[in-house]
């Protein structure tokens, strides 16, 4: 592992925009002061004509954002997970998923692995906030190759997107022939035992966790879920009946974010045990964000204990 490469997805997401604009001239980039920690900042080099800052007024950006989007020029507005979610939440419910806007919302610095910026800025409620919206899609990539790719897509989607990049460098996953498509999940380990659901940054750990139990004769299958909403349904129905058990892992709150999300889908149409591996009903801290997913157990080793406990019970 020590040769793998690494790459933080709101890089991919400021050489996204940049790869973008060069095919595309319709759309603009917003930014709430922040260009230099979100990436926009790539862009803001490349085509200084089409980036605008905001400054630090998450509020006005968005509406901002809306109104540009009302004349037919597509946006991507971008700030922190906490500011763009959080701060902005009013705004963007109303302002842009209300009257169903093509607006485009990259939120960096998501989740426990902010790390030393602590529990203000450690955004674990996020994909619940956005998913509540109707008719907003909600996208948390997994690697650099799929972050770039949800860029290209939301481009191409009709409606509101929120896209959630992380601070800490991560494993690249896939490769140039990977397809990306929005509401779509990816089967990256084969197994008939029991099912592991990671979304983002957890993908990586899930994937380690599966080789693990190997050891123990635990033939885990591992999912991709990066779209959260909508989720795709399927993957996960033929996982329920086919492995019998479900675990999930995602860097967010257990309430409202991809175990919900699954845990809706198995109730309704394949009831099978399901524990959810995520942030329990707290705040984080400041700290070393590798230290951090570790004491909240977002890592291989604690996705692997909990997966062969619900494996030796179902």
């Amino acid at each position: 592992m020590a040769d793998t490469v690494k790459i933080a997805t709101r890089e991919s997401y400021g050489n996204a925009l940049k790869a973008l604009a060069e095919k595309h001239d319709d759309f603009i980039v917003l930014d709430a002061d922040l260009a230099a920690a979100t990436k926009t900042g790539i862009f803001k080099k490349a085509f200084p004509e089409r980036f605008y800052d905001c400054g630090i007024a998450e509020q006005n950006m968005v509406s901002i954002a809306a109104g540009v989007a009302t004349t037919g020029k597509k946006v991507f507005c971008s700030s922190f997970a906490m500011f763009a979610a959080g701060r902005a939440f009013e705004q963007v419910r109303n302002s842009i998923g209300y009257p169903h806007l093509h607006v485009v919302i990259g939120a960096t610095h998501a989740g426990i692995s902010v790390g030393e910026d602590g529990a203000t800025h450690q955004c674990n409620e996020d994909l619940a906030l956005m998913s509540v919206i109707p008719g907003m899609t909600v996208i948390n990539p997994a690697d650099d190759y799929e972050a770039k790719a949800a860029v290209f897509a939301a481009y191409e989607h009709d409606g509101p997107v929120y896209i959630r990049f992380g601070r800490l460098a991560t494993p690249v996953l896939f490769d140039d022939s990977y397809k990306f498509e929005i509401g779509k999940g990816v089967e990256m380990k084969d197994g008939n035992d029991i099912t592991i659901i990671a979304t983002g940054l957890m993908v990586n750990e899930a994937l380690t966790a599966a080789d693990a139990l190997k050891a123990d004769g635990i033939n885990a299958r591992v999912i991709n879920i990066s779209t959260i909403k909508p989720i795709d349904k399927d993957i996960i129905i033929k996982a329920a009946k086919e492995t019998g058990a479900i675990v999930t892992a995602e860097e967010h709150s257990v309430i409202g974010g991809l175990g919900s999300a699954v845990t809706d889908v198995v109730c309704e149409s394949c009831p099978v045990p399901v524990k959810k591996i995520g942030v329990e009903d707290r705040f984080g801290y400041s700290g070393p964000a590798k230290d951090l997913l570790v004491k909240f157990g977002l890592c291989a080793e604690n996705i692997a204990k909990v997966t062969k406990e619900l494996y030796n019970n179902k």
